[in-house]
């Protein structure tokens, strides 16, 4: 799941204070996954978004610090084939020898009928997930996971201690508690410092260790220890001026600790980096705007070798005047995804059809099969176009890149006309079809579809189908701290409370509500109040 988090240092800001913004992607649902809380002690002031059950504020800041957080996208699951004695599984084979393996009863209570009961065997592996007893013909049986969230920890502590955090220390301190899943924590204060650290409990591995299946027989497949936090990748006033994480990389081959994981961002990162490079007096305002940037790197880089691709194929004349019009449109197009937009949905359309004939004939039913991403398609067209891997196995000719640059853009022109022709215009908004979908699926009328915005995934305004920026907020921690917030929801869980849905409309427009610490005289707005005494 991707999202986006960044500071900017005082050198870089109008106001010479440290700048912080924060929008974790997540999936659009009602009632909102956050809502909005603000925590006055006699002790300290913190603001910010929470979760229902939450000890603390979990992404926002007090008077002294703020920070927020983003997937740290790293591998720390893997997964090991266990062989058992007999079918009763109370012993399993590790290093040639038998060993107990421990059964564990789980009761699941069904309303109005008899309980279902469960019998989870555990190895000192993990738990075996997949089992006899699973739906479906599974190739996975009898195998056990290992995960770094089954180890004991205490991420509440880090929010408790973050949320009367004083200054830098405080929060290194906080994120030594912290262990999964991992997170990229991004820091500034009001002192000036601006900071990121990626925080959880990383395994140990040698080279390629967890990419496949592991023999759970072998000793030699076992973690080897956890990298010590103080060696996770971390970084305090860098000379460049901002920190950021948009779900990238987040180290150099200089790391000296083998790091993977197959879901690693390739856009968003490269725009906010460009962005925040180039810029120089930056406000709120810009951080604002740069947090619903619209702006599609992916068309930008893929569209000119996709248009190349399709010259070099022999032009467009069979298609017609719609394909001489699609293409005209494409042709024009500055790459933003703004919801009155047509560009983006004939791109993604072409893209989505050209993507599919390069890869469907890897795809097997009974594999799993990790396809290249976005990034490494683009960067063969672009160098590779006689590549052997664009040759069609089901024609008897050998196809290049342009031939498929040249039906997938007719399939493209086919789908868009058949949409227009049951749906009418294919601008992005209708097209895309954002949705908010209540947390029951068949609780239709508590949901919200048809959301007029733009973004898309791989765009900084990454709001998708299903999918986009459940919480936004940017913070300027000056003498006089200013803030503002949104989430596509409201403070209420209740569909029938006027503060449901009420944030959606200002959050698909790319507003925001004033955030700025309340002071406790201050009672103007205050929709109620809770006082606990003991």
């Amino acid at each position: 799941m991707g999202s986006n988090n960044w500071a900017v240092a005082p050198a870089k800001t109008k106001n010479g204070a440290a700048i912080l913004a924060n929008d974790p992607h997540l999936s659009l649902n009602l009632p909102s996954l956050w809502y909005a809380m603000q925590l006055s002690t006699p002790e300290f002031t913190v603001k910010g978004a929470t979760l229902p059950g939450a000890l603390g504020i979990i992404s926002g800041f007090n008077e002294n610090i703020a920070w927020g957080v983003t997937n740290a996208t790293r591998d720390t699951r893997d997964w090991y084939s266990v062989q058992f004695k007999n079918e009763d599984r109370t012993e399993y084979l590790y290093n040639d020898r038998w060993i107990q393996s421990t059964l564990r009863i789980e009761e699941i209570k069904v309303k109005g009928q008899a309980s279902f009961i469960d019998t989870v065997v555990y190895t000192h592996h993990g738990p075996v997930v997949f089992d006899r007893s699973f739906r479906g013909d599974r190739q996975d049986v009898n195998f056990a996971l290992k995960w770094t969230a089954h180890l004991e920890s205490n991420e509440q502590k880090t929010f408790l201690l973050l949320n009367k955090g004083k200054n830098h220390q405080d929060y290194l301190e906080a994120l030594d508690h912290f262990t999964s899943p991992a997170q990229n924590f991004v820091f500034a204060s009001r002192s000036g410092d601006i900071a990121m650290k990626v925080q959880g409990r990383f395994p140990l591995k040698w080279e390629g260790q967890g990419k496949y299946l592991m023999d759970g027989n072998n000793p030699a497949f076992e973690w080897q220890g956890f990298i010590p936090f103080d060696q996770n990748p971390a970084t305090l006033n860098p000379e460049r001026g901002f920190v950021s994480s948009a779900n990238q990389h987040s180290t150099d081959s200089s790391y000296p600790y083998f790091m993977f994981d197959d879901s690693f961002e390739h856009y968003r990162n490269r725009r906010l980096n460009n962005v925040l490079r180039e810029s120089e007096n930056i406000t709120v305002e810009d951080m604002k705007k740069l947090q619903f940037d619209q702006y599609h790197l992916h068309a930008a880089e893929a569209l000119p070798v996709m248009l190349h691709l399709l010259d070099q194929s022999g032009g467009i004349d069979e298609f017609g005047e719609k394909g001489e019009a699609f293409l005209e449109e494409l042709g024009q197009w500055n790459f933003n995804t703004f919801p009155n937009q047509k560009e983006p949905a004939l791109f993604q359309t072409w893209w989505k059809h050209l993507y599919r004939k390069i890869w469907a004939k890897w795809e097997n039913d009974s594999l799993s099969i990790v396809l290249p991403n976005k990034y490494q398609t683009v960067k063969l067209l672009n160098n590779e176009p006689e590549n052997p891997l664009f040759d069609l196995p089901e024609t008897d000719q050998i196809e290049t890149a342009a031939d498929l640059a040249r039906l997938s853009f007719q399939e493209m022109v086919q789908e868009i006309t058949a949409w227009q022709e049951e749906k009418g215009s294919y601008e992005w908004a209708a097209f895309k079809g954002t949705r908010i979908m209540h947390l029951v699926p068949n609780f239709e009328s508590f949901s919200r579809r048809n959301i007029y915005t733009g973004g898309y995934s791989g765009i900084l305004n990454a709001t998708g189908e299903r999918h986009g920026a459940s919480w936004r907020y940017v913070v300027e921690m000056g003498d006089e701290i200013t803030a503002f917030g949104i989430y596509p929801g409201g403070q209420s869980g209740n569909p029938g409370s006027r503060f449901y849905d009420n944030f959606i409309k200002i959050w698909a427009n790319g507003d925001y509500v004033n955030f700025d610490l309340r002071k406790q005289e201050e009672p103007a707005e205050v929709l109620f109040r809770t006082k606990f005494t003991q």
